[in-house]
């Protein structure tokens, strides 16, 4: 046991926490950093101009406290998502992950569950431990799927507080089918289960693909949540929000710490909604890459899951970590999730692009050189 380990340990420390690591991927600098699904393309200059102005007039009130209720913004997000969204159905905060966290301090806690299908995003259980609801693991297809009647079925049995839906789904990059989120809801009913859609990826959808927000009328226990990390390449701003029934938001309002999002945050995310056409514009360029590197691992006989997201899941590899490994040493960083077999990588520009498949072409030619 490490030193720092064993004074943690000392520590009157709540025992659901104790032998768990935080989250996080290697921050390394390398050339090309494909591994956390940032948006690579950068924020374009007008776009950063007109950020850098907001910021600027919002810096001469920065010794008062910002709008509370970031009323101005919730607007903006709601115009943007439509669907006959109002500021009342909207909320925001620093990052979809404290969205989240907001959500399960709101409806989660002691004696409470939250269910989730993994292989998903990985902050899940970590955010059930911190806020001290038990963390539910469903299961499931062999091709990772998951369809509307094992999920409904498996929300019927554990009665979670809390359901999880990552769509499309990390680390695969696979959509939910929305009879999947139906089913799941009427699942839950008797338990009154809140249902959450995590949407982080849903611009980078396929053409024509429905979002849950079309489910929301009539649903008052369903949750859709959003970020501006990486359609509106503002990871480093912080910016996630969600869509739900009004009576949603003011739950959330009694666990949400005063003032929350800064007054640069706030002028920031409102910049970018502005001038939200520069971004898409570089969203559509994305999926271009992420489709040449779907047809890229085929060619190179891989096994790549269909993707509507920014990254690509791919199999057949034989020695994931050691392919992870040889692509670093190239200068291109991507994911190995911890699944046998499997990488991810993320879409980058199409200089990124190039490098990644052309070193990891050369790694698997040396690889197939050896002897056996």
């Amino acid at each position: 046991m490490s030193d720092q380990l064993e004074r943690l340990n000392r520590l009157p420390l709540r025992d659901n926490l104790r032998g768990l690591t935080p989250y996080g991927a290697p921050q390394i600098d390398v050339p090309i950093q494909l591994n956390v699904n940032e948006n690579t393309h950068g924020v374009p200059a007008d776009v950063q101009a007109a950020i850098t102005q907001a910021v600027a007039e919002a810096a001469v009130g920065l010794n008062r406290y910002p709008d509370r209720e970031f009323t101005e913004l919730r607007e903006a997000l709601a115009e943007y998502l439509g669907h006959g969204l109002t500021a009342d159905n909207i909320w925001a905060a620093n990052g979809s992950n404290e969205v989240l966290q907001q959500i399960l301090q709101a409806f989660g806690g002691p004696g409470r569950t939250a269910l989730g299908f993994p292989p998903t995003y990985s902050m899940y259980p970590l955010l059930a431990s911190g806020t001290d609801t038990e963390y539910l693991r469903g299961v499931r297809a062999g091709d990772y799927g998951l369809s509307a009647e094992s999920a409904a079925a498996q929300v019927r049995e554990l009665q979670p507080n809390i359901v999880f839906l990552c769509s499309p789904n990390n680390p695969t990059g696979t959509g939910l089918g929305l009879d999947v989120v139906e089913a799941v809801y009427e699942a839950g009913e008797d338990s009154q289960t809140v249902v959450i859609v995590d949407e982080a990826y849903h611009e980078f959808a396929h053409d024509g693909t429905p979002s849950a927000l079309t489910l929301l009328p009539g649903r008052e226990r369903l949750i859709v949540s959003r970020t501006m990390s990486k359609a509106f390449a503002l990871a480093g701003a912080r910016l996630g929000y969600m869509a739900a029934a009004p009576e949603v938001t003011d739950a959330i309002r009694l666990v949400r710490l005063p003032y929350h999002l800064s007054a640069i945050t706030q002028a920031t995310a409102l910049a970018a909604l502005r001038h939200r056409e520069a971004l898409m514009a570089d969203v559509e360029d994305i999926k271009v890459q992420r489709d040449r590197i779907v047809d890229g691992l085929t060619r190179l006989g891989l096994k790549p899951a269909a993707s509507d997201s920014n990254y690509v899941f791919f199999g057949g590899l034989e020695n994931p970590h050691e392919i992870w490994r040889g692509l670093l040493d190239a200068g291109v960083l991507i994911r190995d999730v911890g699944i046998p077999g499997h990488l991810r990588v993320t879409a980058g520009t199409e200089a990124e692009t190039t490098a990644f498949l052309e070193a990891l072409e050369s790694l698997l030619s040396r690889q197939a050189a050896l002897p056996a």
